[in-house]
């Protein structure tokens, strides 16, 4: 029935893009289909087109890219062929700004299914400067990134050892001769272009695939061309009658420019286009770019999944054996009624229980920053938590650009109301009184620090002249989405919170209100030592997956299994829940009741494990400019710090559940 749908050019339900099983896709729909009264609908920005015979397929150029650098450029930054009429931008939303895209259209001219061979694009003449440009980029490593109907192009890579398909990095602009050091381009291209037909007439774009060659081309009796693409002489160098191939190049196309040589140093630029069927259908097109040709398997990310659930059962059990025994048998010793004699010997009490009148105080150092660390958290975590779920499902496709960035900054700035109220009302609880200060900070804080580098880094690209810098109208834009939705809903959430009832605790502080002194305690109970062990089975419970996030964030790949990251999220909590658990329980026993900001600290230590691994992955990089040093750990040190707060506000809620339990469950006099 879906294969009839799709002949008939029917719409379909939405594009996966979590996992790449086209079967298990294929039932959800089907049984989605089965449902009398559902209506087929689009992702924003996912629709399909269909090509008749004939029809212009428009090529596209987005941004050049190097992991070494982390410094996009806009493609026309070196002297390419440019297209007649001039350079014109797509339009591009908030996100793609944001993520440095900038997507221009080229003049290369593609015809569903009408095979080209040979065509000559143009031929530039380079002056010291262009190959200057040249060989800079083709050094680090710079690569193209084509689209063809929203469908990022695939490079074959083809030499004479062996044939390399990558589905994610676009394709190189050159190489470079590791012995001669001489620099090479890519002047060539093969273009191929896969289609599925509905009907004989009816063609969708499904595959997308560029092999670069480098050749020396030359004009057939030594002929001159002057540019008219009417008047074009014929190329000794390749065939009208088939597609360019490694066998039939002689010589390579090396960047010389005319101040270097006394011959003028012009590089033709040239083109083949093949079409070719295929049976993959549209809404299946994007499985093999996701999953980069199962080049890792989902085994990897089970095994992850696994090593987490392993973790977790240990610390459950720890827990368990806690909550069971030692728990059980404090509280049957703190309730139990006292005979006569022991009444007499006027037993002290000793463990949690002695610290009840003081459990509850709030914390003595910083208790307004503390509240405003947890209501950032809760804002970070329900961004994170909604966007996790939503891309999970499928509404967040990498076909629909920049959307998971827009995603990420509505949810942040509307759950600023959320972020206002937590840390109105626990301050409020704290019985604080600079309330305007507190709301402020909430506002402020995190999007100030935030804003400061992302202004720094964008001040960084501009001088560099590279695209990621973003624009003075996108930059309007997110100070509107800060000043004229987050904030406002910030104060909107803290008038609530201040206006609703405080936090009730089963115990209370004493009358005379003074704390009870707090025995020394031994080394392994410090606050350095618990900080530096709580953040340790968190951060095993997902470096696997950490892995591919880095990958994706840092290396140009698609990150597309977001029900893994889903899953890994929530043993993630888990973990951190049940580490900040036990230590806070062995804090108590030891007498000592300032566990507000151990709390947060223990579980949010898992952010500096994290930094600490990011560090490792940087030497994948293999930078060489102090701009990329800048660039990432100044990104990373942000998205840590966003880290810390999330799972030390896990840590907070999971200890405040806890200590609220344990001591409601004992008499207290």
């Amino acid at each position: 029935e879906l294969d009839r749908r799709d002949q008939r050019g029917e719409r379909f339900w939405f594009v996966r893009t979590w996992d790449c099983s086209t079967e298990r896709t294929m039932r959800v729909l089907a049984l989605l289909g089965l449902l009398p009264s559902a209506q087929g609908f689009y992702l924003p920005g996912v629709a399909p087109r269909t090509f008749r015979y004939g029809d212009k397929v428009e090529l596209k150029v987005n941004k050049l890219t190097s992991v070494h650098t982390q410094l996009p450029y806009d493609y026309y930054t070196v002297k390419f062929c440019e297209p007649h009429g001039g350079v014109q931008q797509a339009s591009e939303n908030l996100g793609e700004f944001l993520t440095g895209d900038r997507i221009e259209n080229s003049p290369y001219q593609l015809y569903m299914e009408q095979d080209q061979f040979c065509n000559i694009l143009c031929a530039q003449n380079l002056k010291s400067h262009d190959v200057a440009a040249f060989k800079m980029i083709i050094q680090e490593e710079y690569h193209h990134n084509w689209i063809i109907d929203n469908l990022p192009a695939a490079s074959v890579i083809d030499t004479e050892e062996y044939i390399t398909t990558s589905y994610s990095r676009g394709f190189p602009v050159g190489y470079m001769h590791e012995v001669k050091k001489e620099h090479f381009i890519y002047n060539h291209v093969n273009i191929v272009v896969k289609y599925h037909e509905l009907s004989p007439d009816e063609n969708r774009v499904v595959g997308f695939y560029v092999e670069p060659f480098s050749v020396e081309h030359k004009f057939s009796a030594g002929s001159k061309w002057d540019g008219d693409l009417d008047l074009v002489p014929p190329l000794d160098t390749c065939d009208k009658s088939k597609p360019m191939d490694l066998e039939s190049i002689k010589t390579e196309q090396k960047l010389i420019s005319s101040s270097s040589s006394s011959k003028k140093g012009q590089i033709i630029f040239t083109y083949d286009v093949i079409w070719q069927p295929s049976e993959v259908h549209w809404a299946s097109r994007w499985d093999i770019y996701l999953s980069m040709d199962n080049a890792i398997p989902d085994k990897v990310h089970w095994f992850s999944i696994v090593n987490s659930l392993l973790i977790v059962l240990f610390l459950t059990g720890m827990v368990g054996m806690i909550l069971v025994r030692n728990l059980h048998r404090d509280i049957t010793r703190y309730n139990r009624v006292l005979t006569e004699e022991e009444k007499q010997e006027e037993r002290e009490e000793s463990g949690w229980k002695l610290v009840h009148t003081d459990a509850f105080r709030p914390p003595a150092n910083f208790p307004m920053l503390f509240c405003v660390f947890v209501g950032t958290a809760l804002q970070l975590m329900g961004m994170a938590i909604v966007t996790i779920c939503f891309a999970a499902i499928g509404f967040l496709s990498p076909a629909n650009r920049g959307s998971l960035m827009i995603a990420m900054l509505l949810l942040y700035v509307v759950m600023g109301a959320a972020a206002g109220y937590q840390s109105a009302n626990l301050y409020k609880t704290f019985r604080g009184k600079q309330w305007q200060k507190c709301t402020l900070l909430t506002a402020f804080l995190y999007p100030g620090v935030a804003f400061i580098l992302f202004l720094t880094f964008n001040l960084t690209l501009w001088g560099e002249g590279s695209s990621g810098a973003v624009p003075f109208l996108s930059m309007v834009a997110l100070i509107s989405l800060w000043f004229g939705i987050s904030v406002p809903l910030v104060f909107l959430g803290a008038y609530i919170g201040f206006r609703k009832d405080v936090m009730e605790f089963p115990t209370h502080p004493r009358a005379d209100n003074m704390p009870r002194p707090i025995p020394d305690q031994p080394w392994y109970l410090g606050l350095g030592f618990t900080v530096i062990i709580g953040g340790i089975l968190p951060f095993g419970a997902c470096f696997v997956e950490l892995f591919f996030i880095l990958s994706s964030m840092w290396m140009d790949q698609y990150y597309y299994v977001f029900g893994f990251l889903l899953l890994v999220f929530i043993i993630l909590a888990v973990t951190c829940a049940e580490v900040t658990m036990v230590l806070i329980y062995f804090q108590l026993c030891a007498e000592d009741y300032n566990w507000w900001w151990r709390s947060f600290l223990c579980s949010g230590s898992t952010a500096i494990y994290v930094f600490m691994y990011s560090a490792f992955y940087f030497s994948k990089l293999e930078a060489n400019m102090v701009t990329t040093y800048f660039l990432y750990f100044g990104y990373m040190g942000l998205a840590c710090f966003g880290l810390f707060l999330v799972t030390g506000l896990i840590g907070f809620y999971s200890a405040l559940w806890f200590t609220k339990k344990i001591y409601a469950s004992i008499k207290v006099d």
